[in-house]
């Protein structure tokens, strides 16, 4: 005999862009379809959520759009008073967050949430302190561990492919049109400092537990923030100040002696294999990792170059690093995480990308702005 766990889920702000697409529709309805998530041949937890935000012609719209009965409400009081949904998750806007947490917590919820889980790590950690009294369960968004680039530079790791590592180079970014003639791809509040805007705040998020779990502990970072675009079309089609930083230089110290840098930027043209590329030096050898490929060249396959510019390159250093096969199955990044905290809630497996993980985030953007403003190295204390 089956037994169904049946678990209600509040899905607050996922009329957003990555609400919308990478929770519900590439992991919420997916898991549905596929009848839950397995715990065994005979047991299965079987999502229930109800959309819940502030337009409610938007939220019909998208319950129709997931193909599937859908509730959506725009009264969170009346959910979280309902004991049939065990499960807040937040996809707000930051500056909203903290609040409806708090809310849900109150009512007894178990707490997943987007990053960044605030604009300050000591609204931050008051998140965290809160779920960890009341005994509810908590995590936060982390997606990018289970990208498949990222994964393969696991495995490589796993398996002593680099030798000692040295460092780690990042690129992300591409260019997010201003909306004067071009109409813009990411909303106008990301450049808002007011509104909780700025690339420090939402990719350091990204690049702390990207570092933490790959690599190595941050010790410290020296950050340079931009806004080098002053002005963009807002939403309604009118002019606005951009008040928040749109590109970050980033080197930071982790523990083991290596160092990263991550450039960041939403003012800058791709060349490169991806929105994203990670290089990895080591002893031993190097790869490149981008979203979902991955290319690695050994120290028996380095070339061997001579500078000289008079000449034209004779090496061809693209030819010189081979592609990482496909050798296992990858899920959607998102879905994968909100499976594991399904798990989590429901037969306490592990789950360490809790509250406090979203808080370490939180920390290093906010210690890149210090750096940025005082123009030198901050040191990352343990929180």
């Amino acid at each position: 005999m089956t037994k169904v766990h049946r678990i209600g889920i509040i899905m607050n702000g996922v009329t957003g862009r990555m609400g919308t697409n990478q929770h519900l529709l590439r992991s919420i309805v997916p898991i549905i379809q596929q009848g839950g998530v397995k715990i065994s041949d005979t047991e299965y937890i079987l999502p229930e959520p109800v959309l819940v935000g502030r337009n409610a012609a938007r939220l019909q719209q998208l319950a129709e759009r997931t193909g599937i009965p859908l509730a959506y409400t725009t009264d969170l009081d009346s959910l979280l008073s309902d004991p049939r949904h065990s499960i807040y998750f937040d996809a707000q806007t930051t500056g909203r967050r903290a609040e409806s947490i708090r809310k849900a917590v109150a009512a007894g919820k178990h707490i997943y949430c987007e990053k960044p889980v605030a604009a300050d790590t000591a609204t931050a950690l008051s998140l965290y302190e809160l779920c960890k009294n009341a005994g509810v369960k908590h995590g936060v968004v982390q997606d990018k561990l289970w990208l498949p680039g990222m994964l393969k530079l696991k495995r490589l790791m796993q398996k002593g492919f680099f030798g000692r590592i040295l460092s780690v180079k990042g690129e992300f970014g591409y260019w997010v049109f201003e909306g004067h003639s071009i109409p813009a791809q990411r909303p106008s509040w990301n450049y808002r400092k007011e509104d909780e805007g700025g690339i420090i705040l939402d990719m350091l998020c990204h690049w702390r537990y990207v570092l933490d779990h790959l690599f190595g502990k941050v010790k410290a970072v020296s950050c340079l923030g931009a806004t080098h675009i002053p002005e963009r079309i807002d939403e309604q089609g009118k002019p606005y100040v951009c008040t928040a930083d749109d590109a970050a230089y980033a080197t930071f110290e982790l523990e083991g002696g290596i160092i990263a840098q991550f450039n960041s930027s939403w003012t800058t043209r791709v060349r490169r294999d991806d929105l994203l590329t990670i290089q990895v030096d080591g002893t031993h050898g190097s790869a490149v990792a981008g979203l979902r490929e991955c290319y690695v060249q050994h120290y028996g396959h380095t070339p061997k170059p001579v500078w000289n510019p008079d000449i034209e390159q004779p090496v061809k250093f693209f030819d010189g690093w081979a592609k990482v096969p496909e050798q296992e199955v990858f899920e959607n990044a998102f879905k994968v995480q909100w499976e594991l905290f399904l798990k989590h809630v429901v037969i306490n497996t592990p789950f360490p990308w809790d509250l406090k993980e979203g808080a370490k985030g939180v920390q290093l953007a906010e210690k890149g702005m210090e750096s940025w403003a005082k123009r030198c190295w901050i040191n990352i204390d343990p929180l």
